[in-house]
């Protein structure tokens, strides 16, 4: 055998070799990687926007988290500022009433005095008829000194 007819064969041979892994062979495998290449940059891409959108509803959700602890604040301090203003409400109303009723307790009081002086009044006169009577011995008419008996009340 003749050495440099089997370098010049397998020469012949490895070129067809590499010209068929060229046309057959290498395309399909450089679709494949290319494909596989495109998936992993797309998974990439798909994750980074799934961290950015992570992200942007982390900073909405600690937003609107904010938002509705300021408007639990402002409505608690509505509630804290109408309770004031109804206690404040409540205690003019107490202050008016009390004075209201004592108002009418003094006018009460008041139209008690006079009930009670026209009574003792009455109750004087009658005491002076009889004691007049008794010191003059003779009867006095109270119809007919009513002016007088009515002087001497007023003066008592």
């Amino acid at each position: 055998m003749n050495i440099n007819l089997t370098l010049i064969g397998q020469a012949i041979s490895f070129a067809i070799f590499v010209w068929f892994c060229m046309k057959f062979v290498w395309p399909p495998v450089i679709a494949a990687l290319e494909e596989r290449s495109k998936k992993i940059a797309d998974g990439l891409e798909a994750a980074n926007r799934a961290s950015r959108d992570l992200e942007l509803a982390q900073e909405q959700a600690t937003k609107t988290l904010r938002e509705s602890k300021e408007q639990a604040a402002e409505i608690i301090e509505q509630a804290n500022k109408r309770a004031n203003q109804i206690i404040d409400e409540a205690k003019e109303q107490a202050i008016t009433d009390g004075q209201r009723l004592r108002d009418s307790a003094q006018s009460e009081i008041e139209q008690d005095v006079v009930r009670a002086k026209e009574a003792l009044r009455s109750q004087v006169s009658a005491l002076a008829l009889i004691g007049a009577e008794k010191i003059l011995g003779a009867s006095v008419d109270q119809k007919a000194h009513s002016e007088i008996v009515e002087q001497l009340a007023k003066e008592l």
